[in-house]
């Protein structure tokens, strides 16, 4: 029986818990910056850009949509709290679905002037030519200089140079991994891949099979092997005994970190080869397949766009200030 008034009491409390909670969600929503109108590839919210920076910078996306597809919006915006800039970056990119429909190809810089903060907000789809360190590697070395001389239009400038041709490396790379007979192939995808790219793409095979021969030999012949193996392929790609060793080396060591780690880790197996991600569905309300479906008729500054329904944003890209 004197149990009864105290299950009451948590009752109650539990409920104005609840009530509280519910309260602050509400309040935290109301407080969140709204999601700006999708009208330019190049919107600009805190009247920092000249008209003609903004619009060189719209043409060049413009034009770059009309070679590739692939769509890509600025946005400058004041501040983006109470949520910091990669929240609200995914929390737009969602809503605005940049990227062509059922291919999903969409990236967001978005630059939040008074907080000193930028970000690069990569779509599924584009994961594989603008992974989160290469984005990372732009931010520091092309905006960040230009944002600390208040050269905002040079830094976005320059960062879209950099987007725009991993973008389409990208592509290139795809055509030379299947062209037929083309003895070139093979020595033009090394030169395209930069470092980060070469050292995914030799950190998952070790991953991977350091994993199945723990389960095919045990824990330790399997670290063994997986080195060997990867000083025998390398020493047989390059040709040379020392990066041979090197690479053994590495891969010893990455399969014995990878190993010691907890079991339930796993790894994707997503090729960094070419584009990775799910499609969107739906698309730009108008505009032909070749420009990704802009509803623009011509460059003009008073264009207008509505939302497609192109790239879906899981996160990946990254952030940085100055």
């Amino acid at each position: 029986m004197n149990s009864l008034p105290l299950l009451r009491r948590l009752t109650a409390l539990l409920l104005i818990a609840a009530a509280a909670g519910a309260f602050m969600a509400a309040a935290w929503a109301q407080a969140l910056q709204p999601v700006p109108a999708l009208t330019a590839r190049v919107i600009d919210q805190t009247g920092t850009l000249t008209p003609d920076a903004r619009q060189r910078l719209e043409d060049k996306l413009q034009d770059f949509e009309q070679r590739e597809g692939t769509q890509i919006v600025v946005l400058m915006v004041p501040a983006t709290a109470p949520e910091d800039i990669a929240a609200y970056a995914n929390r737009v990119a969602n809503a605005w679905k940049i990227g062509r429909r059922d291919v999903g190809d969409g990236l967001l810089v978005i630059v939040a002037k008074n907080e000193r903060r930028m970000r690069i907000e990569v779509a599924k789809t584009l994961e594989g030519a603008v992974p989160d360190l290469a984005a990372a590697r732009i931010i520091d070395q092309h905006m960040k200089p230009a944002f600390r001389n208040n050269d905002f239009a040079g830094g976005i400038d320059a960062a879209l140079d950099q987007l725009i041709a991993r973008i389409g490396n990208e592509a290139t790379i795809e055509m030379e991994a299947v062209a037929p007979g083309d003895e070139a192939s093979s020595g033009g995808l090394l030169d395209r891949l930069d470092f980060e790219d070469l050292l995914f793409l030799f950190f998952l095979p070790v991953v991977l099979i350091a994993g199945l021969l723990r389960k095919a030999v045990g824990g330790g012949l399997g670290v063994t092997f997986t080195a060997g193996l990867a000083g025998a392929v390398i020493w047989w790609i390059t040709s040379s005994l020392f990066a041979g060793v090197l690479a053994g080396v590495a891969a010893l060591i990455i399969a014995s970190f990878a190993l010691a780690l907890s079991s339930g880790l796993r790894f994707s197996t997503t090729s960094s080869g070419g584009y990775r991600g799910g499609h969107g569905t739906g698309g730009w309300s108008s505009g032909s397949s070749s420009s990704g479906g802009w509803s623009s008729s011509s460059s003009s500054s008073s264009d207008s766009f509505s939302s497609g329904g192109g790239g879906d944003f899981g996160g990946g890209g990254a952030s940085g200030d100055w």
